[in-house]
């Protein structure tokens, strides 16, 4: 009894075994949309071409002319240093003294150009926007350390012993839920 379960299911595995072998799987002709809109790829190529072309004249700045940006909280500066200057500065069209008010913003924003004593020979013009007065001078400071490193390599060792090419983090942490700010909880009583 047992030898008969044996042999038919021997049987059963050889006869499965014969059926895979006598009728292999078609593959099913369907065509996918990506075959449909085929285009040929020269075509795709120049287009690319054409694209990279037109971004590379949006970002051409005016020679004589270097550019960086610079970042602090919620500030965003955009600053261009003019090579041959003669110790001028804007901020928003105004001059830098009228727009921060205060000696003490000035000289944040002035530091890296103290830093490398250029203080006197360029002129800066920049761009901020969000963010407060403090904010502000200090993306300005890192968008001109920026622009005074491709200016002249050699400031890097200056400015990076300062901290002037150093991207402060810190950003104001959001509010949570069932708490008042950040992580001040309401007032709590025992009893």
């Amino acid at each position: 009894m047992a030898e008969e379960k044996i042999t038919i299911k021997k049987e059963k595995k050889v006869l499965k075994k014969a059926t895979d072998e006598k009728e292999p799987k078609k593959p099913k002709k369907t065509v996918s949309k990506k075959e449909a809109t085929k285009v040929p790829e020269a075509e795709i190529k120049e287009e690319i071409l054409q694209e990279e072309d037109v971004e590379k004249k949006e970002k051409a700045v005016r020679p004589g002319f270097l550019q960086a940006v610079g970042r602090r909280k919620c500030s965003i500066a955009r600053v261009r240093v003019l090579k041959n200057g003669s110790g001028q500065a804007t901020v928003n069209g105004k001059d830098i003294k009228e727009y921060f008010g205060s000696d003490f913003l000035v000289d944040i924003a002035f530091g890296a150009l103290n830093n490398v004593s250029q203080l006197k020979k360029l002129d800066v013009s920049a761009k901020v926007e969000g963010g407060g007065k403090r904010g502000q001078a200090e993306a300005i400071r890192l968008g001109t350390a920026r622009a005074l490193l491709e200016l002249n390599p050699v400031f890097r060792k200056n400015l990076r012993k300062a901290g002037y090419l150093t991207r402060d983090p810190r950003v104001k942490e959001r509010k949570k839920p069932g708490l008042k700010k950040a992580r001040r909880a309401p007032q709590w009583s025992k009893r």
